[in-house]
């Protein structure tokens, strides 16, 4: 089967068990699948869209509530589509941050994060993470500090993950926002591998502004994303045009210029939303989730030489292990070298870790059943006793 000339049918998450470090909350229901084929045209959802030509005001399919939805689902009070996290990011450092203003991120910041202050012509410092991988208040109240001292400006915002890409932990963004606040500083709190996957409060939070991915974590197609706010930044992040043209006259009614007009034409759109009923249920599951990815991270710690670097017990189901003493010693001389690991799992029909990896890597048990999880933690298991390594559990 293909797609067309070249291009193969995908179809990993229907023949494995897929541990992929950033698909695993990006899988589409049902309800998504079916949008991708009665929405996949460029403009589907310009059917029926009239004055303010505006896509938070479309009303069929229903994307002004959805919108209303979104915000009420992060306890935020503004929200709007955005094609991916990182282009929340970038508006919000487009209306805030201006050339030279120094801005605060976290040692474990997203790349696009750091971009879109780049963009804005702003100048990044870093909060220091602790030794246990956690970015503390304490950190970000000294880092605060040393910014005001040593540039003489107050940081114009501060990005912080509710939880980060690199260990998948989860960090205590209350504290810090608390802390950021005291100096007026406000703080955009990345939920892209959180807001889908578990329940997210921003205002409890404290987040000034909350951003989630919709292929990452809400079983949405790609790019998709949501930025929320409160009504004290909606009309600075969400301002809309005043710019006419100089010879025609032109105007261009009330199109926000952060999110350059509408954000998600059709697929995009219409996918996240129909499997938003489906997210809303199943972040009031995550405790089972964890239970899943602890019964994993168990197995793999009974394989003496394993070990954990994120959190543990986990509180995220996105986990980095360290298996330099263990699988990579047999990867020395094995003869498929450090392939033999990914290998040995996709006989046993799991996937999604990094081809080769046997030294340090990371992986995503987000979505698996019971009956997966047990399946995952017996092959990691069996792979170790074949190749002659120690289980102690």
């Amino acid at each position: 089967m293909n797609c067309g000339e070249g291009i193969d049918t995908r179809q990993v998450d229907e023949l494995f068990i897929n541990l992929d470090p950033i698909q695993a909350g990006g899988r589409l229901t049902t309800d998504a699948m079916k949008a991708v084929l009665a929405y996949g045209d460029g403009y589907s959802v310009c059917d029926n869209c009239v004055k303010p030509f505006r896509l938070d005001h479309i009303s069929k399919p229903p994307l002004a509530d959805f919108h209303r939805d979104l915000a009420d689902f992060l306890q935020m009070d503004v929200a709007r589509l955005v094609p991916g996290a990182r282009r929340g990011f970038q508006a919000v450092a487009g209306a805030l941050v201006s050339p030279g203003d120094p801005v605060l991120l976290t040692a474990y910041s997203h790349y696009t994060e750091f971009l879109s202050v780049e963009q804005s012509r702003g100048i990044p410092f870093e909060i220091p993470a602790d030794e246990l991988h956690i970015i503390t208040p304490d950190a970000a109240a000294a880092r605060i500090e040393e910014v005001i001292r040593t540039t003489g400006k107050t940081p114009s915002l501060m990005f912080v993950e509710q939880v980060d890409y690199q260990y998948g932990n989860l960090h205590p963004v209350a504290k810090i926002a608390k802390v950021a606040h005291q100096y007026d500083i406000p703080v955009l709190c990345n939920g892209a591998y959180t807001v889908g996957i578990m329940e997210v409060n921003g205002k409890e939070l404290g987040a000034d502004f909350l951003t989630g991915s919709g292929h990452k974590s809400m079983a949405a197609p790609a790019p998709s994303g949501v930025i929320a706010t409160t009504d004290e930044w909606a009309d600075k992040v969400f301002r809309t045009t005043g710019i006419k043209g100089d010879l025609t006259g032109r105007t261009f009614g009330i199109k926000e210029v952060e999110m350059m007009g509408c954000t998600l034409m059709g697929v995009t759109s219409v996918g996240m939303m129909a499997s938003f009923p489906h997210v809303k249920k199943r972040v009031k599951e995550f405790d089972r989730q964890l239970q899943h990815v602890n019964t994993i991270v168990d197995a793999l710690l009974s394989i003496d030489g394993t070990k954990i670097q994120s959190e543990y017990p986990r509180k995220h189901t996105l986990t980095r292990m360290n298996t330099i003493d263990s699988f990579d010693k047999v990867a020395k001389t094995h003869k498929k070298r450090g392939f033999f690991l990914t290998s040995a799992l996709r006989e046993r029909g799991i996937t999604g870790i990094l081809a080769g990896s046997t030294r340090v890597w990371k992986f995503n048990s987000y979505g698996v059943s019971k009956e997966q999880a047990d399946h995952v933690a017996r092959s990691f298991i069996e792979i170790a006793e074949a190749e002659g390594l120690t289980i102690t559990g």
